[in-house]
């Protein structure tokens, strides 16, 4: 698999994956599928356990961030973010090569491909070998939406947030109801919980800080979208 020489936040569809190196993890971004899919990959280093966050689109490229040696990481868990079908095209093929168990919310979980093998709530953890992620539950995209938080004890935290916030506002609603409780959730749960210098991992695009975002809660709550 191709890499970036750096990491920076941005992937081409199609194009070279790209990877950060933390003290206890790696985390790999990749795009994938007609509607550039944020797929991203964590593996643990001490014990070679990985996590991957939406099995999007692509199988053999998602395969292909793995690699193929006798000492490539072991795919322990696939988490969905939602229900929307461009996040889990791959879900079935990449679970099914690999044995490893899926997770998902229960809101969201009868709209999936493959049932669930764990259900996860708000404050739940899943485990990346030795690291562990924290779930939130973000209502309002999809009933069930939820982002998956890594708080590095070396650095700053890690935040994978679905299609529920992105650089320049919070993900698609489909009734003023749904995007109040979104706008809600986002502000206390993610903004209201966590520091300014978390770097957060989008569903489609481009990568961002809570810092950089904040200062427009306001302008997102006003504008309704």
């Amino acid at each position: 698999m191709e890499l970036q020489a750096e990491y920076t936040g941005h992937v081409e569809p199609g194009g070279a994956a790209a990877r950060r190196d933390l003290d206890a993890l790696t985390i790999t971004k990749i795009s994938v599928g007609p509607m550039d899919n944020n797929a991203y990959l964590l593996v643990c280093k001490s014990t070679g356990d990985a996590l991957l966050v939406d099995a999007a689109n692509d199988p053999e490229r998602l395969s292909d961030l793995l690699g193929h040696d006798e000492r490539r990481p072991r795919l322990r868990t696939i988490v969905t973010t939602h229900q929307h079908g461009d996040h889990w095209q791959a879900l079935g093929a990449v679970a099914g090569a690999t044995g490893c168990f899926t997770a998902a919310h229960p809101a969201d979980a009868d709209e999936l491909p493959v049932p669930p093998d764990r259900l996860v709530e708000h404050g739940d953890t899943i485990a990346v070998g030795d690291s562990e992620l924290s779930v939130i539950h973000l209502r309002g995209h999809t009933p069930g939406s939820i982002a998956l938080v890594y708080r590095d004890p070396a650095g700053h935290s890690h935040l994978f947030t679905g299609d529920s916030l992105f650089p320049g506002g919070v993900g698609r609603t489909t009734s003023p109801e749904d995007f109040k409780s979104l706008v809600d959730d986002v502000e206390t749960r993610v903004f209201g919980e966590l520091p300014d210098d978390t770097w957060f991992y989008p569903g489609h695009g481009d990568d961002s800080t809570l810092g950089a975002e904040r200062p427009k809660l306001a302008e997102w709550r006003e504008r309704g979208w």
